[in-house]
């Protein structure tokens, strides 16, 4: 399996997917730079990694979809290639528009940093197809701008479609206002395109993926999924 890792300036987080892809999950894996307009059809899967392209100014991710390599992300996504966009690369792939509703600021005003437990809505997708539908893993969060909306109607069609894969729950699985970090609507933690061969999420899963680095590895199943959905 071939991955690239989007480098837009301001990423802080594309080394540690590069060492998680590369080191620990033995994909072939390449860096594209953020001005690169190439197609991308050498890859299988794209990851855009979080940070703080371009310094987060105007808000997070709005600058960065105006980047060349965002056209070839798009039609990577459209002719059917995998997308999976991390914390500040969920943001990106909501102001480009290859995902449903944005990150508004977190309902405290507030940066958080903390592990959180997430559920699994949706286990029929190319990101979760390791984990049991309903399975909860523990994975950090890291952001400023991560409290998902979308519009009423968009939320009911989204659930409806199974496009929630993601919700912050506690360790029983439980849902509720108390097990939400950022006032996301509806505890949404990670969604995907109407096909499913896009994912945006705000948890990192590169963070808790080394055996060797770090006793959580609950996001290597992200990783797993994605060798699992191409064989």
């Amino acid at each position: 399996m071939k991955c690239g890792v989007i480098v837009f300036p301001g990423s802080n987080c594309d080394r540690d997917c590069f060492h998680i892809l590369s080191d620990v999950m033995k994909f072939e894996t390449e860096w594209v730079w953020h001005k690169e307009t190439a197609a991308l059809n050498r890859f299988d899967v794209i990851v855009l990694p979080g940070g703080f392209s371009y310094g987060d100014y105007l808000r997070a991710g709005a600058i960065a979809r105006f980047s060349p390599v965002m056209k070839s992300v798009a039609n990577f996504a459209s002719d059917g290639g995998k997308v999976l966009g991390i914390c500040n690369g969920f943001q990106i792939l909501t102001e480009a528009g290859l995902l449903p509703g944005a990150l508004l600021q977190n309902g405290q005003q507030k940066f958080i940093c903390k592990n959180v437990s997430v559920k699994i809505e949706n286990s029929n997708t190319p990101f979760t197809r390791d984990v049991a539908e309903g399975a909860v893993l523990e994975i950090p969060i890291a952001h400023h701008q991560g409290r998902y909306y979308a519009s009423p109607a968009e939320l009911t069609q989204m659930e409806q479609n199974g496009q929630v894969v993601l919700r912050y729950c506690n360790a029983e699985g439980i849902a509720d206002d108390s097990t939400n970090p950022n006032g996301s609507a509806n505890n949404i933690a990670g969604v995907s395109n109407r096909t499913g061969n896009v994912l945006g999420m705000m948890p990192h899963p590169e963070r808790c993926a080394d055996p060797q680095l770090q006793g959580n590895i609950s996001g290597q199943k992200i990783f797993s999924s994605l060798i699992s959905s191409l064989q």
